[in-house]
């Protein structure tokens, strides 16, 4: 295969979002007095994502930035974990938590080895500005920042991957989408994009039921990043 270049969803497949918000807002319950359990906050947070992109997706609303649907879902979460007297700046703090997040263990080292054969870039329905400072924060080494703001259109919609594939100026065929979602990446293949999985079993905490496994035939299936670049000799 003629892969040019690698292109990765984020959240859960390069960094653990679970874990990261909810160090944000245990951090905020601490400080506030109010006791919650912070990984059914982030949860919940997290939840609310799906729903929030579809309305876009479907034409419900025009297309805004993840940051704007963060907050907008935040506003709906506080009151409802005990957190409802926040100030408009502890409110927009806590919503950058998203631009905070922390990378699996293996990513780093990963990633480094692979941009050396390969273009990185990001696919994620994450907004520009959310990429680069996580990635400022995290040492993520990318070569440019794609996704769902560039291509103005949310994950699984064609645009988002066959606007990457345009913006790297290559064909679908040298481009291969790097996730531990099996939708995600049957949606690419659809856009003719080369597959790699690669397996987070605690992106959703101890009890994950959903992207467990490989459940379809993709190019190729790693346990880490580094498992990946072993496997794609780099």
């Amino acid at each position: 295969m003629d892969i040019r270049a690698l292109t990765f969803d984020v959240f859960g497949t390069v960094v653990d979002w679970r874990n990261s918000i909810a160090r944000e807002v245990a951090a905020v319950a601490q400080k506030k007095g109010v006791k919650l359990d912070p990984h059914e906050f982030a949860d919940a947070w997290r939840n609310l994502y799906q729903p929030a992109m579809e309305r876009v997706r479907t034409g419900g609303r025009g297309f805004v930035k993840l940051d704007v649907l963060h907050r907008e879902n935040l506003e709906e979460l506080l009151p409802k974990f005990g957190l409802g007297g926040l100030s408009e700046a502890e409110r927009d703090d806590l919503n950058r938590a998203w631009h905070r997040l922390d990378p699996w263990p293996d990513v780093v080292e990963g990633l480094t080895r692979l941009k050396k054969k390969f273009i990185l870039a990001t696919l994620s329905n994450g907004n520009v500005a959310l990429m680069v400072n996580m990635a400022k924060r995290a040492g993520l080494p990318w070569d440019t920042i794609l996704g769902a703001e560039v291509a103005r259109a949310y994950k699984p919609q064609p645009q988002a991957y066959n606007s990457a594939v345009d913006m790297l100026g290559l064909k679908p065929e040298q481009v291969a989408l790097v996730a531990a979602h099996n939708g995600d990446l049957v949606a690419a293949s659809k856009c003719g994009l080369r597959t790699c999985f690669v397996l987070r079993p605690d992106e959703h905490g101890p009890k994950q039921k959903t992207d467990t496994k490989a459940e379809h035939k993709f190019d190729y299936v790693a346990t880490s990043f580094i498992d990946l670049a072993d496997k794609l000799g780099a």
